[in-house]
């Protein structure tokens, strides 16, 4: 086997800062740099030199054209190409790319949602470069990731809304972290350290599911005899085309500098997981987006076909995405980690109820950033967590807290009652909490892992909406103790009060148990269940501050993406409704008539010699269950043809949620009774049980 020199090809595709230092001239990359590090602006003199020195290394490494990459409130990310080739007198091209070019771009923003923010004849949008981001090659074309926005400055884009949130939690937690004495830091970013899961399955079952090819899941299916039930597949051995395609997709993530860390195989049979080193959360957001991409570009080229769906598969784990979130300073500093000294564990302490108190306050909101008709399949079971949030911190960490609160030692160890930054905090482990898998929101040493995210989504929203929370507690944190006479007395009054009134959130214990749910409604906590219960609270008075407060959403920007995400949910459910509706009456039926026609010849045949009762009895089955099968179809297209009525109606979501996948459901119910008794060779798609162990 060929061996990889992986320092030599990691980013060989990525115009990264030791790109720069070689093609810039040293007065341009300072500028640069400083661009990368504290946001100072270019001026378009310094753009024309960083495009050309940019177009010379794309065009060395076999690059044609250049994007500007944008993530539009699609999902997934959008590109327009343009060659890097401009005519000459003589009838010939010479290759050129400038600042301006690089800067911003135009795209048409009539074809992509807004949300009533644009009309469809105000078409023009514009891309501008986000130099924080390294620009990168893929597929012979140089890559430059952008924020995407309206003529008038509105956000049409994922990214935006992240790169001010990021702004505004800079700002505000420095503004604490001088109270503590840190004058060396000018920045704080959000780290994120994305867990992404996938099903691998072989392209020749894929393409006989017409449920797959046009939602991404299986709208039919009898479970197999075989799921994760001798939990055999969870970090087992690769299975060898497995691996193959794994070291592939590590080398081409590595290329375009992807932090590709960790594979191993997930609960579910055919279900994969790659982790990724952290990265600032506006870098982690592109590439997990590349990931996503290449995970299914490397399958094609090992005749696989990778599903991101949150729930492709009923009866087996869902795929998540889980969103690792902590705070670094410029000075390396990380935020989330417990100290050795009673200053440092003071600040910890802090930044750890602030995380507490934000998402208490905006659990909303946190269950909106995760809100779509995918993952809501998939929250609530199978090692997902429920739709309520809450907290978990571990059962240690969580004492220290109740201690603090009510002023009595930590154990019997610790005679001294605590009094933060005044006598000796007990020296925190390291990492001494247990993993929670039914935790929406889990404390894991030295980060906050939200689990709620599903596969498919992008993790740009979740990012914003969790900074801009955080940002606006530090925000109210900082204005009591830049006030106060007493730091240490005003500092610890904080820490207990904000533990004593946001205590609820806290949960260590099962999230499935069916206890929990009456007890975090007895907390008061949100139980949304459904994006169509979530998603109007977006427009909650609270909300609507927050996010205006720090500027990161308008309030005009948040009613076009509630109406985005509305019409989205619809459009989804309508969709599965109507390939359901042609698996059914195409597939389906035929294959079931043509068994009982079978059946019931041999039943005449049999009956000219003797008994045949068993025949009787399957076709009686059979036929009571088509009988009810044709009626759920009609249900179904009643129901189908009832929401194409109310399209643009925000009430059409709820009608989706509650009368369409009902009928969904039921016709699904049947179907897969239906493919139980028919002979498998009969049967027009390929089971579970072949998907499943399609890859040997």
């Amino acid at each position: 086997m060929k061996s990889i020199n992986v320092p030599e090809i990691f980013a060989s595709l990525v115009f990264n800062e030791t790109v720069m230092q070689e093609r810039l001239p040293a007065d341009i990359y300072e500028i640069v740099k400083k661009t990368l590090t504290v946001g100072k602006r270019m001026t378009l003199e310094v753009a024309n030199v960083v495009a050309d020195a940019m177009k010379d290394w794309a065009i060395e490494n076999g690059a044609t054209h250049y994007t500007h990459w944008f993530q539009p409130m699609t999902g997934i990310t959008a590109e327009k190409h343009d060659s890097f080739i401009s005519p000459t007198s003589d009838g010939k091209v010479i290759m050129e790319f400038s600042g301006k070019a690089l800067v911003r771009g135009e795209s048409d923003a009539s074809s992509f949602p807004s949300g009533g923010i644009r009309s469809t004849f105000e078409a023009r949008g514009y891309t501008a470069w986000d130099p924080t981001s390294y620009a990168f090659i893929k597929d012979g074309t140089l890559c430059i990731p952008t924020a995407f926005c309206s003529y008038g400055g509105e956000a049409l884009d994922q990214k935006t809304p992240l790169l001010r949130s990021m702004e505004t939690l800079s700002k505000q937690t420095v503004r604490i972290l001088k109270l503590f004495g840190h004058e060396d830091i000018t920045n704080v970013k959000a780290t994120v350290g994305a867990e992404q899961e996938y099903f691998l399955i072989s392209k020749e079952v894929f393409e006989k599911r017409k449920d797959l090819i046009y939602t991404g899941r299986t709208l039919f299916g009898q479970k197999p005899p075989k799921g994760q039930e001798l939990d055999d597949h969870y970090s087992g051995s690769l299975k060898s085309p497995v691996a193959a395609y794994m070291k592939d997709l590590d080398e081409t993530l590595w290329k375009m500098g992807v932090l590709s860390k960790t594979k191993h195989n997930e609960a579910a049979p055919a279900q994969h997981e790659l982790a990724p080193i952290f990265s600032s959360a506006n870098v982690a957001v592109d590439q997990n987006q590349i990931t996503m991409e290449m995970m299914k570009k490397v399958a094609d080229r090992h005749g696989m076909v990778c599903l991101l769906h949150e729930k492709p598969f009923a009866g087996v784990n869902g795929s998540g995405k889980h969103n690792n979130w902590s705070l670094t300073a410029n000075t390396g500093l990380n935020l989330l980690e417990p100290g050795d000294t009673p200053h440092e564990n003071a600040q910890f302490l802090l930044m750890l109820v602030a995380t507490v108190k934000a998402v208490d306050d905006y659990q909303e909101m946190m269950r909106i950033s995760v809100a779509d008709a995918g993952n809501d399949l998939r929250l609530g079971a199978a090692e997902a967590p429920p739709a309520i949030m809450s907290i978990f911190l571990g059962d240690e960490l969580t004492e220290i807290l109740e201690s603090i609160e009510e002023g009595r030692p930590y154990d019997a160890r610790d005679t001294v009652q605590m009094k933060i930054g005044v006598h000796a905090l007990p020296k925190f482990p390291k990492d001494n909490t247990d993993r929670n898998r039914t935790s929406p929101f889990a404390f894991t040493g030295n980060k906050f892992e939200f689990r709620m995210a599903g596969s498919s989504q992008s993790i740009a929203t979740a990012n914003a909406v969790l900074n801009t929370a955080f940002a606006e507690v530090i925000r109210q944190f900082a204005d009591i103790l830049e006030n106060a006479d007493n730091f240490n007395e005003t500092l610890h009054n904080l820490i207990k009060d904000t533990i004593k009134n946001h205590k609820r959130i806290i949960f260590n214990g099962n999230g499935y148990d069916d206890k929990w749910v009456k007890e975090a409604e007895e907390r008061g906590l949100a139980n949304l269940r459904a994006t169509p219960d979530a998603l109007p609270h977006m427009l909650d008075r609270k909300n609507i501050e927050l996010f205006s407060r720090h500027g990161v959403f308008s309030e005009d920007e948040m009613r076009a993406r509630l109406e985005i995400q509305l019409e989205n949910y619809t459009k989804i459910i309508h969709i599965e409704a109507l390939t359901m509706l042609d698996m059914a009456r195409h597939d389906i039926l035929p294959a079931a008539s043509d068994y009982a026609a079978r059946i019931a010849k041999n039943a005449e045949l049999k009956s000219k010699y003797g008994s045949c009762e068993a025949e009787k009895k399957l076709l009686s089955k059979l036929s009571s269950l088509t009988d009810s099968f044709y009626g759920n179809i009609e249900r179904l297209e009643a129901a189908c043809a009832e929401g194409e009525k109310n399209i643009g109606n925000p009430d059409n979501a709820s009608f989706y949620k509650n009368e369409v996948i009902s009928a969904m459901e039921a016709l699904r119910a049947d179907g897969d009774a239906l493919e139980e008794l028919c002979d498998a060779s009969l049967w027009p798609f390929p089971s579970y049980g072949e998907m499943l162990f399609s890859i040997k």
